[in-house]
């Protein structure tokens, strides 16, 4: 697969990580698949629970790192948050995650570039560096139609670099 082109997004705190969250929220529909990557305390938790609260999940959400996916109700879509740090590749293809990739929620899977090859091919794959104490970069690489027009139309409206 061809990668696409990188967006950026800056947080200086955990207010604009909540912002980034809201904003492409308005985009998810069922099936929405967001990839997120990054060092230990990079903030894939905090944003994985930033998501969250943006379609409306009530309740506490926590790092699944020794359940592997945990399940929530939002407002109108399910949210399925994974953490694949503990799985080997054939361990992960066992578990049938193609259901929920292809499901009626939004998936969100931390560390999935453990994952790579069971990955669908359209989705937004984020990465996150420390760029200082509190200061995040989020770098966004659209994978699909769908998700190149959400990245292009978050940096026209400034939201994106």
């Amino acid at each position: 697969m061809t990668e696409s082109a990188s967006y950026i997004f800056h947080a200086d705190n955990l207010d604009r990580t909540a912002h980034l969250a809201v904003s492409l929220a308005r985009y998810f529909e069922p099936g929405t698949v967001i990839t997120l990557d990054g060092d230990l305390g990079a903030g894939k938790t905090a944003f994985s629970q930033a998501v969250a609260r943006a379609i409306g999940v009530q309740h506490v959400v926590n790092s699944p790192t020794f359940t592997i996916i945990k399940e929530y109700e939002g407002n109108h879509l399910p949210f399925y948050h994974m953490d694949v740090y503990r799985l080997s590749q054939e361990e992960a293809d066992e578990l049938g995650l193609d259901e929920y990739f292809y499901g009626e929620g939004v998936t969100l899977v931390e560390w999935s570039s453990l994952i790579v090859d069971l990955l669908p091919p359209d989705r937004l794959s984020i990465s996150i560096e420390h760029a200082g104490e509190t200061e995040r970069v989020f770098r966004l690489i659209p994978h699909g139609q769908p998700y190149v027009r959400w990245c292009t139309e978050l940096k026209e409206n400034g939201t994106l670099l």
